[in-house]
């Protein structure tokens, strides 16, 4: 009998010290009708929870109105199935003022800014985003993406991002839903050790920005971004100094470019050729450039292909892709630049390189005529040592042979919309050292008058099957 008490006792003492660590949004004020501002009752509940230590700050089902949301170190925020964050309108000025940022900015104001956003924490350690409900968007700003490559500097605007972390330690994103992300659903900067996992995005553009970031994994997450990039690795100025986006994992992923709400509501209609409909891509931000980046097991519907570029003065090394599907390809379906965009400090002399990129295992079909698989390195400065093994890529075909030069990359927007057509269907690769295919398998729908692979200035090139 003493042993039963004892152990009741412990289980007491257990369960009160868990619920000690859980804090009810509803106890600090929040009302969850969809009418009320409640992010003052959240942040109050949020500094509670941080004051004692850490916790779990809870949002059970309902709708909660709100402007900008502090996370702090050691807090867990809980969506509840059912529950709801919903953007307020700019017109209620509930959002926090961008931060001063105090320097030349050479990234554009979604990279710089971070305190205006719906969600946000600098600085802070131990901090998560968990739980079955959504965060929806509906207020946050909107940009006209035409126009997003030529974008630079100020604040864009209020309530601008969904989810917005700079300079944070051990972060994780976990089961939510984000609807209409604003900017970026999703945007992490100089944050180490981090976990975005399960987590599904219907949003109007960026869905993951993971910017001069170690050590982070991005897993079985759905990503539909019918208007600009899936995931996407940068390497921009917003620390001040160039900064690598290194040792990061993205696998087990899904990227589509439906019309916005579809992949939510099941209908799945595919959105009209934007200038990117949804990819996984590094670039174009890259002062600082990208080491040790791993992607596994993706699949891509109705979006552009995979994209690495460095324009910036950084370095590109280390990159290895493996096990890739993708349908109804729009564009490219693999595209690796390099370029002297240089956006950044004028002293700077270093120049843009790219170097060790393993591509294997990638099937695709219904690809744009526009290009083909894309190489293009610069004069005096080649990518080197790129690999592309059991490769098969199905073209719409119907091109014309293109009589004028492809550009160079240059000072352009990376972007081969913008370049037109490759003069190869298959493959066109520029300024190469250490050019490797193995079992790569081009197949046409219908005839293309151009060749299928065109090699400019290729040195130490090996063709085989």
């Amino acid at each position: 009998m003493t042993k039963r008490l004892t152990v009741l006792l412990l289980l007491t003492v257990l369960a009160l010290s868990v619920g000690a660590s859980t804090y009810n949004v509803r106890d600090f004020g929040a009302k969850g009708d969809g009418l009320t501002l409640d992010h003052a009752a959240i942040n109050q509940a949020i500094e509670k929870a941080c004051n004692n230590g850490g916790g779990r700050v809870v949002l059970p089902a309902g709708t909660y109105l709100c402007g900008s949301i502090r996370l702090k170190s050691n807090v867990e925020l809980h969506l509840m199935a059912g529950a709801r964050i919903l953007a307020a309108p700019a017109a209620m000025k509930a959002y926090d003022k961008s931060e001063v940022f105090g320097g030349p900015e050479y990234q554009d104001g979604g990279h710089t800014y971070f305190h205006n956003s719906l969600i946000w924490a600098e600085g802070q350690q131990n901090i998560s985003i968990t739980g079955r409900g959504m965060i929806d968007g509906e207020g946050l700003t909107k940009h006209d993406t035409e126009k997003a490559g030529n974008v630079q500097g100020g604040s864009i605007g209020t309530g601008d991002k969904a989810i917005a972390l700079k300079l944070c330690r051990n972060v994780t994103i976990r089961d939510i839903t984000i609807f209409r992300g604003g900017h970026f659903a999703i945007i992490v900067t100089g944050c180490d050790i981090g976990t975005i996992d399960n987590v599904t995005i219907d949003t109007n553009r960026d869905g993951i920005d993971i910017d001069c970031c170690k050590y982070f994994t991005v897993s079985n997450t759905k990503v539909n971004t019918p208007s600009d990039d899936a995931i996407v690795l940068k390497s921009s100025y917003a620390l001040k100094k160039p900064v690598l986006c290194e040792h990061v994992l993205i696998t087990n992923c899904i990227v589509t470019g439906y019309k916005l709400g579809t992949f939510l509501d099941g209908t799945y209609v595919p959105e009209k050729v934007n200038w990117v409909c949804g990819r996984i891509k590094l670039g174009t931000e890259s002062n600082g450039g990208y080491r040790n980046i791993t992607i596994s097991n993706c699949t891509c519907m109705w979006s552009s292909g995979l994209a690495f570029e460095e324009v910036d003065q950084g370095r590109m090394e280390n990159i290895v892709v493996d096990n890739i599907s993708m349908s109804h390809v729009h564009h490219y379906p693999i595209y690796i630049t390099t370029g002297c965009r240089n956006r950044g400090p004028k002293e700077r002399t270093d120049i843009s390189s790219a170097r060790d990129i393993y591509i294997n295992n990638v099937v695709a079909d219904d690809c744009d005529s526009l290009a083909g698989i894309i190489i293009t390195g610069m004069a005096g400065t080649p990518i080197r040592n790129v690999s592309l093994s059991n490769i098969r890529i199905q073209y719409r075909g119907g091109g014309q042979k293109v009589a004028t030069p492809y550009r160079e990359q240059g000072t352009n927007y990376p972007e081969p919309r913008w370049a037109g057509p490759t003069p190869a269907y298959g493959l066109f690769a520029r300024h190469v050292d250490g050019l490797h295919l193995r079992n790569v398998k081009f197949e046409l729908m219908r005839p293309d008058e151009r060749p299928d692979i065109i090699l400019e200035d290729v040195v130490n090139e090996d063709i085989e099957h």
